[in-house]
């Protein structure tokens, strides 16, 4: 982060100072005062269930310098009072940036898509880092709250930001990169993830898109190629645009394989050569996240051998995110962390496939894939079906939101007792740990809120 006194906070965003309007926040913002070191802003966010004022002495204690907050309180250390904190938030976040951009050594590479969003921001964090001071988004920080915050990591050292936007309706994903407008926009997928809460694929493809809107003049839009709302979108674009697929595009991927060990798959680059792109990371969908970060990567002029050999040195997307662990002859991948039709899909895909491929008895437990609305029947009967149709071995499906996979599955061919439903996941995890063997290969999916990433852990043997 950059030095900034408290006068210029609230110059920035129009705050009322309380305390002293010399001293200077330096080290990063916070709204969790658990999370606070010396130099910090704390951000006195109200909450559902707890109010950030109350912990502005804590934070203090803590080492903050000072605080933002929306009423006047006397503390410690100086306060800027302002009517919203989470705009006020946003305003430092612009201005930083801004600030930055006319230093003249900032990139902005900002990543949305329904899927993979999380998975390309750390592949391009991890590739970006070799070549310069990189700065990303921790865990899954790409709300209003989270994006500006990583955003404002940013110093005059900084060479690259990686800016993870995530969607809240129409306007959300403008209001993130107008803060940033970034030099590069990735578009990795419009998918059904949401569209129960937005109204719609069309809507979510409305909201992705206005990343698009807002790449600066200049600026390269990378896009997939696979996908046809991004391709709609890309034919909207004035700039630069480059393309990643597994058909007609920039960045190629052809033949893709998958093994326990990993992923791999040939890279036809735009200029026709070829190179194989080998990951540790579980899943042919991974494939198309590592292309759209190669694509960034070669916009940028980046050495193309190290950025590969980079890309397979990563050994885990994130945890909860076709986590893989081997013990006692047993493998477990734990992929519970989010949860759509397609991720589903390609999840269930890539269990099958190595199935297939090792003659390794196949065993998935499956949660409910949330925010789906009034798709959530139809999607969830065609993910149990799915299963029928991949030929897994064993079906599990845990709780009520998602007991239409069980029954979709049961509809769909003459299985005899190998699909199971359990309400509460105590009860799944005692019958999967029950009948588990050597050999087998067992994966958990669900969206977050369904918890299964806990049971994944639990079959894994991890710790919380």
């Amino acid at each position: 982060m950059i030095r900034i006194s408290v006068a210029e906070l609230a110059e920035i965003t129009g705050g009322k100072i309380i305390g002293d309007a010399s001293v200077e926040v330096f080290a990063g913002v916070e709204t969790d005062s658990r999370r606070v070191g010396p130099g910090f802003l704390f951000v006195a966010k109200p909450g559902e269930v707890t109010d950030g004022h109350l912990f502005i002495a804590s934070a203090a204690a803590a080492g903050a310098t000072a605080a933002l907050a929306q009423r006047e309180v006397e503390q410690d250390i100086p306060v800027v009072v302002v009517d919203d904190v989470v705009l006020a938030l946003g305003q430092l976040a612009t201005a930083v940036i801004t600030k930055l951009r006319k230093l003249g050594n900032l990139t902005v590479i900002g990543v949305t898509g329904s899927n993979g969003k999380t998975s390309t921001k750390n592949m391009l964090n991890a590739v970006l880092s070799q070549f310069g001071n990189t700065i990303a988004p921790r865990e899954s920080f790409n709300n209003e709250v989270g994006a500006p915050i990583s955003m404002l990591l940013a110093n005059e050292s900084t060479r690259f930001l990686v800016v993870e936007l995530g969607a809240d309706g129409l306007g959300s994903i403008d209001y993130l990169a107008k803060m940033c407008r970034p030099d590069i926009g990735v578009e990795l997928k419009v998918g059904m993830a949401h569209a129960g809460e937005f109204g719609g694929i069309e809507v979510t493809a409305k909201i992705k898109e206005e990343l698009v809107a807002n790449i600066r003049e200049g600026g390269v839009l990378v896009y997939n190629a696979d996908d046809g709302y991004c391709i709609d979108m890309a034919s909207r674009f004035g700039g630069r645009k480059v393309s990643f697929g597994t058909s007609d595009s920039d960045y190629r991927a052809v033949g893709s394989r998958v093994a326990l060990s990993g992923t791999h798959a040939t890279l036809v680059y735009p200029d026709h050569t070829e190179s194989e792109i080998g990951l540790r990371i579980l899943g042919e969908h991974q494939i198309m996240n590592a292309l759209a970060t190669i694509a960034v990567a070669d916009s940028l002029g980046l050495d193309r051998v190290r950025v590969l050999e980079v890309l397979a040195e990563i050994p885990l997307a994130e945890r909860w995110r076709m986590q893989l662990k081997e013990q006692d002859g047993i493998a477990v991948i734990n992929d519970a962390y989010n949860a759509s039709p397609e991720s589903m899909r390609a999840a269930l895909q890539t269990l099958a496939t190595l199935g297939r491929e090792t003659g390794r008895r196949t065993l998935a437990v499956l949660g409910e894939m949330a925010e789906l609305g009034s798709y959530s029947a139809e999607s969830h009967d065609g993910i149990g079906r799915l299963v029928v149709r991949l030929n897994i071995d064993q079906l599990i499906v845990v709780g009520s939101g998602a007991k239409l996979i069980h029954m979709g599955a049961t509809q769909e061919g003459s299985w005899d007792g190998e699909s199971k439903f359990f309400e509460s996941i105590d009860e799944a995890f005692e019958h999967v740990r029950g009948m588990l063997r050597s050999n087998d290969i067992v994966l958990v999916k669900s969206s977050k809120s369904a918890n299964l990433r806990h049971l994944g852990d639990k079959l894994m043997g991890v710790e919380e």
